[in-house]
């Protein structure tokens, strides 16, 4: 391991990396993370006319299990033949898969083609963050990291708005096609990025561990999927999926320790600044996703605003995120300090966290909005101090296995801690009232004509006992936060 070690790398001049570099990995990590979410205003064209609505939420889950699967070999496959190079291969399979998706007369075939595109978009992600670490010195690398994750959560957040402006005005294939001149931009800005001489030396791929962590990965995810939606009835189907996830997990471990060329850099993960600082990553995932993904329904179902109006008042909320990375990046910068900006933000999310839980009904709109801005700017404190801090702790030669696992280990723990705040917000609406359980469903597509027709006592109750539950949800979150603080003391190393 090269931990501790001095990184003596060339590096680019402060204006290359502005005028050269920077941009070259901007668009593809851009593309990548709109996808993620500009789909989602368009799922309800896709269904209508393709059919087969019982399935379209596998174009979702298409995706987000390939970019799983493709960020740790992406990683892997990057440190051995070029960053640079896989970056073209990553581009080529987001801009093939997202032509066929555009072509694609059925939902099958449409998440057959997602696949494809998600087997782009994961390396798209891990490549841009290694990227920085290659050619950025050890002590900005904080700097340009926040610009990154602006970057990425900013393109989240514009992604639902862009697909909905897409699908009103040209149709649902639009929101795949524009990805075509972007691509094609992404292609000759990365011509301009320097190459790095890769060492000699044969070079050994792991097939047996990416063989294993395919068949670890997809039955978690979907038993992740399926738990977000709580039912009796999936429950065998959960337990089966988590048992041959965990099966296949624990063989994928003992392989790894055991092979000279492992996929995954358990090596690597033995160190407790590193796999603290990746937990600490799952756990600001399973903050910011089901906190971005349930409060709109709160702001719709239960304070009755429409989605033009959800929109606006949720702006805070989205850019509180980018904005908080932007400004950690610049101070770990300059004060070559690290875990101490997420080991303050992380217990602030937590206990405003409590206070939206136990004020939820009794703030109004403004201050409401004004504690989801403010817990969304000490959010965005832990990502960037997790990329530089791990980068500097793995060392030049394994950048991309580093921020390949660190990528992983967010979008695992955004996908549980979705699926572990979706459990408790279905299961508390199912304790308060079985018959609103049932109702749910109808509320997210059609709440306040739902609501009127129940009639003014009935939909008072209604909104209160969602109110109750959505206080549950947001507990859960806290909780998340709660173990985000703990890990965030707990990394040994505070200085960069």
């Amino acid at each position: 391991m090269d931990t501790g070690a001095k990184d003596n790398e060339p590096h680019l001049s402060p204006r290359q990396v502005l005028l050269a570099f920077f941009p070259s990995i901007v668009l593809p990590m851009f593309l990548a993370a709109i996808d993620q979410t500009i789909i989602s205003t368009a799922l309800a064209d896709i269904a209508g006319q393709l059919g087969d609505v019982q399935r379209v939420s596998w174009v979702v889950v298409a995706y987000l299990i390939a970019a799983t699967i493709a960020t740790p070999i992406y990683g892997r496959l990057g440190d051995a033949l070029g960053r640079r190079r896989m970056m073209y291969v990553a581009l080529s399979f987001f801009l093939a898969g997202s032509a066929l998706c555009a072509i694609a007369p059925s939902i099958l075939l449409l998440s057959a083609a997602r696949v494809v595109q998600g087997l782009g978009g994961g390396g798209l992600m891990a490549l841009s963050q290694a990227l920085i670490g290659e050619h950025v010195p050890p002590r900005e690398r904080g700097r340009y990291q926040g610009y990154l994750a602006t970057v990425f959560v900013g393109a989240a957040a514009v992604g639902p708005v862009a697909g909905g402006f897409l699908t009103q005005h040209f149709g649902w294939p639009s929101v795949f096609l524009i990805n075509l001149p972007l691509g094609a931009a992404a292609f000759v800005l990365l011509m301009r990025l320097p190459g790095r001489v890769i060492a000699s030396g044969r070079f050994a791929f792991d097939y047996v561990g990416a063989g294993l962590f395919i068949a670890a990965v997809i039955p978690l995810l979907l038993a992740l999927e399926q738990a977000q939606a709580l039912s009796a009835a999936r429950l065998p189907a959960i337990g089966g999926l988590l048992a041959l996830a965990v099966v296949c997990g624990a063989v994928l471990f003992l392989h790894e320790l055991r092979t000279a060329t492992p996929l995954l850099p358990l090596r690597l993960l033995k160190d407790p600044t590193i796999w603290r600082s990746a937990l600490l990553g799952s756990c600001i995932g399973g903050i910011i996703v089901p906190l971005v993904s349930y409060t709109p329904i709160y702001m719709q179902v239960v304070r009755g605003l429409s989605p033009s109006e959800t929109g606006l008042v949720l702006l805070p909320l989205t850019a509180g995120i980018p904005i908080g990375s932007m400004i950690t990046g610049q101070f770990v910068s300059r004060s070559g300090r690290g875990p101490i900006f997420p080991s303050v933000g992380q217990p602030i999310v937590a206990v405003l966290m409590l206070v939206l839980a136990t004020t939820l009904t009794l703030l109004p709109m403004r201050p409401l909005v004004l504690l989801l801005a403010v817990i969304s700017l000490f959010t965005g404190t832990g990502m960037v101090v997790v990329q530089t801090l791990t980068q500097i702790v793995a060392g030049p030669r394994n950048l991309g296995a580093i921020a390949a696992s660190v990528q992983l280990a967010r979008a695992l723990g955004a996908s549980l801690g979705t699926a572990l705040v979706s459990a408790v917000l279905f299961g508390a609406i199912a304790l308060h009232d079985s018959e609103l359980a049932g109702l749910f469903g109808e509320l997210l597509q059609n709440g306040q004509v739902l609501l009127a027709r129940l009639g003014a006592e009935r939909a008072a109750e209604v909104r209160g006992e969602l109110a109750d539950a959505f206080r549950a949800a947001y507990v859960t979150i806290a909780l998340i936060a709660s173990c985000g603080s703990i890990l965030a003391w707990s990394i040994p190393r505070r200085r960069l």
